[in-house]
């Protein structure tokens, strides 16, 4: 294993390091904006290679290139990936913290490498401020992490490399005094290297692995939600009703559909333009939203027209539910907000065998009848009573 020399790992891990960069920097070219940190990961892995290639070349350029500035960098590449886990889980970035481990990291290199000259201190002092940016971001993950194997993935892989920085500034603890340098061959040391190499490369793995997994759940969300409103669209629906059905056959409880839609809708785009009737949609989302209870659902189905879902519920509370909403329409509205009214169909399902379309036809023909009666009102279709639900 003569080839297993630390500026032979140094070299190939620097190779690495720039390979993962260029999938990084990809992933953050085309991964949703939504999606945040990515850019910070990549900048990082940068800096680790730029720091694999300054402390390779020790003995090959000057002092001040491959200890100082190399300990730099890589403060700066853990630093950066500190900030980019933090905006990938959505939290404020502590630039004050990266500032103040690589400004106590820099001025400790400088002691120990030109006042007191004790490489191992250095590595000790190196190593213990690693350790505190690595494991701040395990607590990240663990505390806001979603409970799902990317998430355990990633924060296994970032404990793993916090213990790895922790043990070797540890063991170090007993070598204070003896100057081997970066590229000492000893077995601890070569191990080290190569440990906390393969390591960084890991922790690429995933956060990636994780990132995949945000962009599923964002591509999913897409697909089952209406962009204006953020409710469901017709898709999404149909995914809750099947498995609303499917609760209902086992535990034969009642359920309401509310058919509601904006009067007069047209001549608010015709008057006010269409962005002012995209606020007016949102408003009407936004209502319809607060009336409901956490296990209600509503959605998106044309244009004006928006369906909510009650499980559990009789036809009794759907009218209460509808008045509500038309109440918070009337009263709970932006000043630069052109009044408008919307009527509501309700129809209450009468047997767990119905399917989507009946259900939303009955409901549809509520509307209808609420829209020839005038509009601004509640209209109730009559169930044809089966299991005794409405």
């Amino acid at each position: 294993m003569t080839f297993l020399d630390p500026r032979t790992i140094l070299v190939m891990s620097s190779s690495m390091y720039a390979a993962m960069s260029i999938v990084l920097f990809s992933a953050k070219q085309n991964f949703p904006l939504g999606i945040k940190g990515i850019g910070y990961w990549a900048l990082g892995t940068l800096m680790f290679m730029v720091a694999g290639i300054l402390y390779g070349a020790r003995g090959l350029v000057p002092d001040w290139l491959s200890i100082a500035c190399a300990n730099l960098v890589m403060f700066w590449g853990v630093g950066f990936l500190l900030i980019g886990t933090q905006k990938f889980y959505g939290r404020p970035p502590t630039w004050w913290l990266f500032h103040l481990v690589w400004g106590i990291g820099i001025a400790n290199v400088i002691w120990w490498w030109l006042v007191t000259p004790d490489s191992i201190s250095r590595v000790i002092a190196i190593s213990s401020l690693l350790f505190v940016l690595y494991f701040a971001q395990f607590l990240l993950i663990a505390r806001y992490g979603e409970r799902h194997f990317s998430t355990y993935l990633f924060g296994l892989l970032m404990l793993l490399q916090s213990a790895v920085v922790l043990i070797r500034s540890v063991t170090c603890l007993k070598y204070v005094g003896t100057n081997p340098g970066v590229l000492d061959g000893g077995v601890f040391n070569v191990s080290y290297l190569a440990t906390f190499s393969v390591m960084a490369q890991m922790l690429t793995v995933g956060f990636m692995t994780a990132a995949t997994r945000r962009l599923q759940i964002l591509l999913e969300q897409r697909s089952n939600l209406d962009p204006l409103t953020g409710v469901l669209n017709r898709r999404g629906f149909a995914e809750i009703y099947a498995k609303e059905k499917a609760r209902m056959k086992r535990d034969l409880l009642p359920r309401a559909l509310l058919s509601i839609d904006l009067d007069f809708f047209k001549s608010i785009n015709d008057h006010f333009g269409h962005a002012m009737g995209d606020r007016v949609l949102i408003h009407v989302a936004s209502t319809i939203r607060e009336a409901l209870r956490d296990t209600d659902y509503v959605a998106r189905f044309g244009g004006e027209e928006f369906i909510a879902l009650l499980p559990d519920a009789t036809a009794e509370r759907a009218l209460t539910v509808a008045s509500r909403i038309q109440a918070s329409v009337r009263e709970a509205r932006p000043d630069d907000l052109p009044a408008y009214t919307i009527s509501i169909g309700i129809a209450c399902q009468t047997s767990p065998e119905e399917n989507l379309d009946s259900f939303l036809l009955r409901a549809d023909t509520a509307l209808y009848r609420a829209k020839a009666a005038g509009r601004d009102r509640v209209e109730v279709n009559e169930p044809a009573i089966r299991l005794g639900f409405c």
